[in-house]
């Protein structure tokens, strides 16, 4: 290096020369200092404060229109057909005596189905009252039921006051007979007042053990009798029974007499139902016949 060149890098001697020169353009390098710690300021503030206060807000949502209603369908209505003109007019007075006899026979048709309607009620609530009356309960709903779709009849008003009690079955007399004829058989031999000692003693022997004879038994005693009638009772023939108990001398009568009251009041509500019903089949069997 030269001397001058040395002399050009040497520090200078004046103080002046270590003032802080201005740069061009008369800017001085403390406010470029001040101005750049400004703008690093700024930045930083900037970069806190603007997400916060700038954020980007969603946008409003807008209702959803309704949907569009469906199109109408027309609906087309047939046009109503012409009326037909009839070519040829049938005279009035040919038409109404056809009428009439339409109608009388629509008439007639009519009552018929009524009676034969209340010809087969009738039966049927008297078949209804005959199956009530075999048994030993009184049945009073069945003789209503029938006097109310049957005309009144004198049997009607016998059997619905026999309804009220109503009458012993015929099961529970048949068995029950044994024991009133032993007590007849017993009655017909008592001596009588003028009788042997040795009558008497048999008599009372006999009440300690009855003995009766049964089957078939010859004669017309009392035994006899009441065999018959017990064997006219198991066959379902009461009225035969009563013939034979008529028999009987009179202390045996006496003691069936208990018997035979119950037996008649079954007797007696037997013959009206079976009156009744055939009636009412009847009547049914006659309304049959007309409409055939």
């Amino acid at each position: 290096m030269s001397p001058r060149q040395h002399a050009d890098v040497s520090a200078p001697k004046d103080p002046a020369e270590y003032r802080p020169r201005a740069l061009k353009g008369g800017v001085s390098p403390w406010a470029v200092l001040v101005l750049s710690l400004a703008c690093l300021a700024a930045g930083m503030a900037v970069a806190t404060f603007a997400p916060k206060y700038f954020a980007t807000r969603p946008a409003a949502r807008q209702p959803e229109a309704p949907p569009a209603p469906e199109p109408l369908h027309t609906l087309t209505v047939p046009a109503a057909p012409e009326a037909i003109t009839p070519q040829t007019t049938v005279p009035a007075l040919v038409q109404a005596p056809q009428l009439e006899r339409l109608e009388g026979r629509v008439t007639s048709l009519e009552a018929q189905a009524n009676r034969a309607n209340h010809a087969a009620a009738a039966a049927l609530a008297a078949a209804a009252l005959v199956e009530a009356s075999q048994g030993s309960r009184p049945f009073p709903e069945e003789a209503a039921a029938l006097r109310a779709v049957s005309p009144d009849s004198p049997e009607l008003g016998q059997l619905t006051r026999l309804a009220a009690a109503g009458a012993p079955s015929r099961e529970s007399l048949t068995a029950s007979f044994p024991d009133y004829a032993a007590r007849a058989a017993s009655a017909a031999r008592k001596p009588g007042e003028g009788a042997p000692l040795s009558d008497r003693i048999a008599y009372y022997l006999s009440q300690v053990v009855m003995v009766r004879r049964v089957g078939d038994v010859a004669g017309e005693g009392p035994d006899a009798q009441l065999a018959r009638a017990e064997r006219s009772v198991e066959d379902g023939d009461f009225d035969r029974a009563f013939a034979a108990l008529d028999k009987l001398p009179p202390a045996a009568r006496d003691a069936m007499a208990p018997w035979r009251t119950r037996a008649e009041r079954r007797a007696e509500v037997d013959r009206l139902a079976a009156s009744l019903r055939a009636r009412a089949l009847a009547e049914l069997a006659a309304v049959s016949r007309s409409g055939a």
